[in-house]
């Protein structure tokens, strides 16, 4: 009687989910109409985010697009990444949390309102006072934005930001101090998040891994935590800086053997 043995076949790679690049999938997706690009490289115009994404941080010809994308010398965010190539410098660097909704109920708020261009500096003026993330003079150009006035001045705000295909994150969630503990951001989060389910996207979100109380928050009210994430500063290649240590080397007495 013979045997014959046989290798166990080899587990098929793993699908990367689409979140786990998520700005890259939306300046690629739903928000291509605003992506400046160069290859493997995006971001958004610098007034309306300053997120920029590689389609594969692991392949040098993205950083490469990057570097042509966004100039010499440059400061850019990037998400999705956890390492640079050589003649890259992270400048800082910062832990975050993903989460997605998978009981969050949505429904509208009758108080809040639509927001858009002429409500800007005023949105800024919250965001200053409240520091919940960037958002710049066309942010509101991502998608929809909820605030609730009281005696007309704008006291909470949330929105939408990224949208890779089937999802739509939620974000600038904030509330005036001294208006807190009233349950307005999550009833912005949840008018913010019947809009996009009743288009068919699922809901997710973002938050800065040491923001406890933010993150109980959410996870009370039906989002779960998918990844954990991290979101670098980088500095492009060449530069002043770059120009001044050449400057430095070539001033230097040349070694003889």
């Amino acid at each position: 009687m013979s045997t014959s043995v046989h290798s166990a076949p080899s587990p098929a790679p793993t699908t990367p989910h689409i979140l786990d690049n998520a700005a890259w999938a939306a300046l690629t997706g739903p928000h291509a109409h605003l992506a400046e690009r160069v290859g493997g490289a995006a971001r958004y115009p610098t007034d309306v985010s300053p997120f920029a994404a590689l389609d594969d941080p692991a392949d040098p010809r993205s950083w490469a697009d990057l570097a042509e994308l966004v100039g010499p010398g440059t400061l850019t965010p990037v998400t999705a990444v956890q390492t640079v190539p050589a003649g890259w410098t992270i400048e800082q660097s910062g832990d975050g949390v993903q989460l997605t909704a998978t009981a969050l109920r949505s429904e509208p708020a009758p108080e809040a309102v639509r927001l858009g261009p002429d409500d800007v500096p005023e949105i800024l003026d919250l965001i200053a006072l409240t520091r919940p993330g960037p958002f710049l003079p066309r942010t509101v150009e991502l998608g929809t934005y909820l605030g609730i006035r009281e005696d007309g001045r704008l006291i909470a705000l949330a929105g939408e930001r990224l949208r890779p295909p089937g999802w739509t994150e939620i974000s600038a969630v904030c509330t005036l101090p001294g208006h807190r503990g009233r349950g307005l951001a999550t009833r912005l989060v949840r008018a913010v998040a019947a809009g996009i389910t009743e288009r068919g996207d699922t809901p997710f979100l973002h938050a800065a891994a040491d923001n406890t109380n933010a993150i109980r928050l959410y996870e009370s009210i039906g989002f779960t935590l998918r990844r954990r994430t991290r979101f670098v500063l980088v500095r492009t290649p060449g530069g002043p800086q770059a120009a001044r240590e050449t400057r430095v080397a070539a001033a230097q007495p040349e070694e003889k053997a």
